[in-house]
């Protein structure tokens, strides 16, 4: 009877030991054992046996998938003293469990001030206008020393990147006014450069405009010429259309409430038209004097028709 209790008592003991020796690691994760107060092996994922109850010690399990860390806002100094609030998040795992845990004491907070001064030495080797036009080969840069410094830690960082560069509330306001100016003076420049090309347009457009009324004029001109019987040339047909011109300009100068009695030379009035057609531009036309008004007493203005 009692060597039957004995033998019912080892074989409890070793079926205890045994389920007491399995040690379970999820997916994902990793496990260090450590025996008599010294590292013994790392438990992978599923089931574990071998780890003795009172001799073993599972002394770390931790997550070896990527990770998110969020760096928070510190003060930093750009090259040209200006402070700013810069806040970042990087993305890193575990390499070496043995590592990360022996080699450093918490690996969160080496990584969180790790990020933090290697970013303040990059901010401080830019200018203010640098560092937020060169985001990404911040982001480069720190990602390749973050990368070398953890290596011993068994550690790896797969990404960084820097969320926001806050910057004093009256240098942001200073910098919008002057943004702002900045667009107006654009604005402005655009329109006087709008304007100037509508008026060089419409001067072009007059410009064509005038050549085609006189080309349309010299070939009217010469077909009523050309159909008029006994020869008769342009230049006397250009001189009729003159007189035309001349002698209604007096009649809307007749009509007007304030008319004058002009006396002009006829000899001057044929030597500037025989002039103009011969060159339009040498012409000068002799103004006439007024004759006196005899119920003012005075002579008022000379008007030279055209």
């Amino acid at each position: 009877m009692n060597t039957l209790i004995w033998v019912f008592a080892v074989v409890l003991t070793v079926v205890g030991a045994t389920v007491g020796s399995v040690r379970r690691v999820n997916e994902g994760r990793e496990a260090l054992v450590e025996r008599l107060g010294r590292y013994h092996r790392k438990l992978s994922p599923g089931l574990n046996f071998g780890v003795l109850p009172i001799l073993d010690e599972v002394v770390a399990e931790a997550n070896t998938r990527e990770q998110s860390l969020e760096i928070d806002p510190s003060p930093m100094i750009t090259r040209d003293n200006v402070s700013v609030d810069v806040d970042a998040v990087i993305f890193w795992k575990i390499m070496d469990l043995y590592f990360a845990y022996y080699a450093i004491d918490d690996v969160k907070d080496a990584l969180r001030n790790l990020v933090v001064t290697t970013l303040r030495a990059k901010i401080g080797e830019m200018d203010l206008q640098k560092t937020n036009s060169s985001r990404e080969e911040i982001n480069k840069t720190l990602l390749e020393d973050l990368d070398e410094a953890t290596e011993p830690w068994g550690v790896k960082v797969t990404r960084v990147e820097i969320q926001n560069i806050k910057l004093p509330e009256d240098l942001r306001k200073s910098l919008e006014k002057e943004r702002a100016a900045e667009s107006e003076k654009k604005a402005a420049i655009a329109k006087a450069e709008g304007a100037k090309q509508a008026v060089i347009a419409a001067a072009e457009g007059q410009r064509q405009a005038s050549i085609e009324q006189a080309q349309a004029i010299a070939e009217s001109i010469k077909r009523i010429s050309e159909s008029m019987p006994n020869g008769v040339k342009p230049e006397e047909i250009m001189r009729y259309l003159v007189m035309q011109r001349y002698v209604d300009a007096n009649l809307k100068l007749g009509e007007s409430g304030n008319s004058k009695v002009i006396f002009m030379n006829p000899r001057d009035l044929t030597e500037n038209i025989d002039a103009l057609l011969r060159d339009p531009y040498s012409v000068q036309i002799t103004q006439p004097n007024p004759a006196p008004n005899p119920n003012s007493g005075a002579s008022e203005g000379s008007t030279n028709p055209s």
